[in-house]
């Protein structure tokens, strides 16, 4: 029997496992914008094959997803969790050997695949293991994984200055990386057999409600894939520098992080969280706005306010659709399937702003069909009201569809 001193320890030591595997979601794709001249120049990558270190990865994102909860039942999600893990240490550690423009691309898949398989798997993870608290360990999720993306756009463009080298500057995040696989292995908890949720996927997948959370959370990290990918290259065509444009990238992660912290704390004490989400919209509509029609003005500020809409319209998008169903087993077959769908059509946007670049000679193309996007997203909200839920969003068979124990004890 463990003493409560234990069962405190292990429940840190869990939550101490949630942050780190979320910090190690993002710097992948961070890293590249403020390198992105010295990649291109050494790789002979084009604006828009520079498109596909984001579009693939957001393309595996989502078709895995719909994998999430056939591989849960196969290998259960604590075998799923490390593994994937291992995937995404491999893919970034080889990114030190990206001499070529494909080998890039290759890396950026690998790396695709582990993290698709962790968002896949991880949100139903934290619904079982913290049932009364699953508002406050999604922001926190949601935080580090923001978080994760500020180290990136920061620490990268400081190891290659130190370095001399881009590929050591994107392959350092191999470390961190490492250290979440150490601390899942010791601290996740191990998985009962699963019993048989039926054809899940396919149930979901016949209402219309789980295609339009797909519709509203791609459409809002459509618009956090073409920042990542193209905020540092935009203000370095006004002549900033790889460090200043990284600083930028690195405020407007922070500030994702800090909303996507605060905002579910913040929404915790009501079902209905649609008067966030449309706070969060409105962040992201001034934030595009501005990028497009006065850039020059004041860019911290604009980094600040769209990074705040961005961090938080996750955060709550992805307890919006674990809300929907009580079972963790199922509401997490959903998230998989809303991050399946919706970061398919995320991956679009970057490479579409690379074209509409081409085509208009900026950026500003690219911002206006974000800011449509998010006013599009802000009218489908409306339907999010909790007093619906159970109407379409019934459970599958009824009832607990998938018993896994702990190492500690539920909070």
């Amino acid at each position: 029997m463990t003493t409560g001193v234990e069962s405190k320890l292990g429940r840190f030591a869990l939550i101490a496992t949630v942050a780190l595997i979320g910090l190690n979601l993002r710097p992948f794709i961070t890293s590249i914008g403020p390198l992105a001249a010295g990649i291109q120049d050494s790789t002979a990558l084009s604006l828009q094959g520079m498109a596909l270190l984001t579009l693939i990865p957001m393309l595996l994102m989502g078709s895995v997803a719909f994998a999430g909860p056939a591989l849960q039942s196969l290998v259960g999600a604590r075998r799923a969790m490390i593994g994937a893990l291992l995937v995404i240490c491999f893919g970034i550690a080889l990114r030190w050997l990206a001499s070529t423009g494909w080998l890039m691309v290759v890396t950026a898949a690998i790396i695709g695949l582990g993290v698709a398989i962790v968002q896949a798997v991880f949100p139903g993870i934290v619904k079982r293991e913290f049932p009364h608290h699953v508002g406050p360990m999604m922001g926190l999720y949601s935080a580090t994984l923001m978080g994760g993306g500020a180290l990136g756009a920061v620490v990268s463009p400081m190891v290659a200055h130190a370095t001399g080298s881009w590929a050591v500057g994107l392959a350092c995040f191999a470390l961190p990386a490492l250290a979440a696989v150490i601390l899942a292995g010791a601290f996740l908890p191990g998985d009962d057999r699963a019993r048989q949720m039926g054809d899940i996927t396919r149930i979901l997948l016949s209402r219309p409600r789980t295609w339009l959370l797909m519709g509203c959370f791609g459409l809002v990290n459509g618009g956090y894939s073409s920042v990542v990918a193209w905020l540092a290259p935009a203000y370095q065509e006004y002549g900033w520098g790889a460090s200043a444009s990284g600083s930028l990238l690195a405020i407007l992660s922070i500030s994702q992080a800090a909303t996507a912290l605060t905002l579910p704390i913040l929404a915790r004490k009501t079902p209905d969280r649609r008067p966030w989400l449309w706070l969060t919209l409105a962040m992201q509509a001034v934030g595009f706005a501005g990028l497009a029609f006065m850039p020059a003005l004041a860019p911290f500020t604009l980094a600040v306010i769209l990074g705040a809409g961005l961090g938080g319209c996750f955060a709550l998008i992805m307890i919006v659709a674990l809300d929907h169903l009580p079972d963790p087993a199922q509401a997490g077959a959903l998230s998989a399937l809303m991050q399946g769908g919706g970061f398919i059509l995320a991956a679009v946007p970057a490479w579409l702003v690379a074209a509409l670049h081409d085509a208009t000679g900026g950026y500003a193309a690219g911002w206006l069909w974000h800011l449509a996007c998010v006013t599009l997203v802000a009218g489908l909200v409306v339907r999010f009201a909790p007093g619906g839920y159970a109407r379409v969003m019934p459970e599958v068979g009824g009832g607990l569809a998938f018993v896994a124990t702990a190492s500690c004890p539920r909070s």
